[in-house]
């Protein structure tokens, strides 16, 4: 017996434990850890001192919020995705970006055939396969995309250890591509050729002024159009997975005026993506954390070599092309970090004309993730 198991008191517990994580996420440990990793550790705790419903019984709120909350939160964080002003970034960054996806695949299906983590993981394995390579080429958006068409959500700890796991490399990868251009510098002297007038973009461009009563009505309505739509699509071509046909509406929609001159996408999507991810922690059952053992030490192997695949493969190709070890970095780290991250390496380099293309080869990525994934995901079956 749970101490809450109404509905609505559920719904408040979670929506509080995700207002904490977005604010512990702003204090010097937990931007280390992140808001969406804290939402899940959060609810963890909750459910684990049986305040609320965990998976062993699972309410009915829960299959809700996995059902529908979580696919429309992904369509309304793909809103942003402007492909045209994507060539903005210019061809050197598109192109390294391109390779450093690539690369990700190869290096997903080389760790595969190195460490088998089918023998560990059974069929799970290649879910994961695909859902780290969705992450390493844009982001948590397509690590959830995918994720939820299979269900891997309602696996709980596995689902939590593997973005421990994802969290852990990417704050190893911010090490290392901190440290490459200095490194590689000694070895082979880089050739920065940076045209700042060229790459420069306005921040005007990419600023979003807060969400309005008029934006939150649409962006509502559009929203829950798009998944109803998706899914009667999904009917007629079964063989399409639901979030995929979703994920594409979404990204031709962004194109359009309209949809780009609504605000408020991004803050809607992602906090239902932290709500998302709070059931997940409700989902994670201290007693079946034991049994992670050999599950985690797998993960994290196939993980770190996936990762080192994508590393060596983008530096050393990246290299032969352009030598700019600086811009390689930020672009290998918008991979595996994502956009965010990848504006931290171009600060910390000093080069304030790739901050902004760091941001939109992200939305490439974020575009491109969950088909990569999907295909991974169709070539191990």
């Amino acid at each position: 017996m749970y101490f809450v198991e109404e509905p609505v008191s559920v719904l408040l517990i979670l929506c509080l434990t995700v207002l904490l994580a977005i604010q512990a996420g702003k204090t010097k440990i937990g931007k280390q850890l992140g808001a969406a990793l804290l939402s899940i550790l959060f609810t963890a705790i909750v459910a684990n001192i049986g305040l609320i419903p965990s998976a062993s019984n699972s309410i009915a709120l829960y299959d809700m919020i996995f059902m529908y909350v979580a696919p429309i939160s992904i369509f309304y964080l793909l809103l942003d995705v402007n492909l045209t002003s994507i060539r903005k970034a210019g061809l050197p960054m598109i192109g390294l970006f391109l390779l450093g996806s690539i690369a990700t695949v190869a290096g997903i299906m080389l760790s595969w055939y190195i460490i088998n983590p089918a023998t560990v993981l059974g069929d799970d394995g290649r879910i994961i396969a695909g859902m780290l390579t969705g992450t390493y080429t844009g982001g948590s958006v397509n690590f959830n995309a995918i994720g939820i068409e299979y269900g891997f959500q309602e696996k709980g700890v596995l689902y939590a250890g593997t973005i421990a796991v994802d969290n852990v490399v990417t704050t190893l990868w911010i090490i290392v591509t901190l440290t490459i251009p200095a490194l590689m510098n000694r070895f082979w002297q880089g050739n920065i050729n940076a045209k700042k007038e060229d790459n420069m973009i306005k921040s005007e461009e990419l600023t979003e002024s807060g969400i309005t009563l008029e934006s939150l009505a649409w962006l509502l309505f559009i929203g829950l159009a798009a998944f109803y739509g998706s899914e009667l699509l999904s009917t007629l071509l079964p063989q399409i997975p639901s979030i995929l046909i979703l994920s594409t509406i979404g990204i031709i929609l962004a194109q359009t005026r309209f949809i780009s001159n609504l605000k408020g996408s991004q803050d809607l999507g992602l906090y239902l993506v932290f709500l998302f991810l709070a059931v997940i922690g409700a989902y994670c059952e201290l007693s079946a954390v034991v049994n992670l053992g050999e599950i985690g030490t797998t993960l994290l192997l196939f993980t770190v070599i996936a990762v080192m695949i994508h590393g060596l493969i983008t530096i050393g190709i990246g290299g032969l092309i352009y030598r700019d070890w600086q811009m390689i970095a930020i672009v290998s780290q918008a991979n595996v970090g994502g956009g965010t991250t990848a504006i931290a390496l171009a600060e910390t380099f000093e080069r304030k004309e790739l901050v902004l293309p760091a941001i939109l080869v992200g939305t490439l990525g974020i575009a491109m993730g969950s088909y990569l994934g999907f295909g991974v995901i169709y070539l191990l079956s």
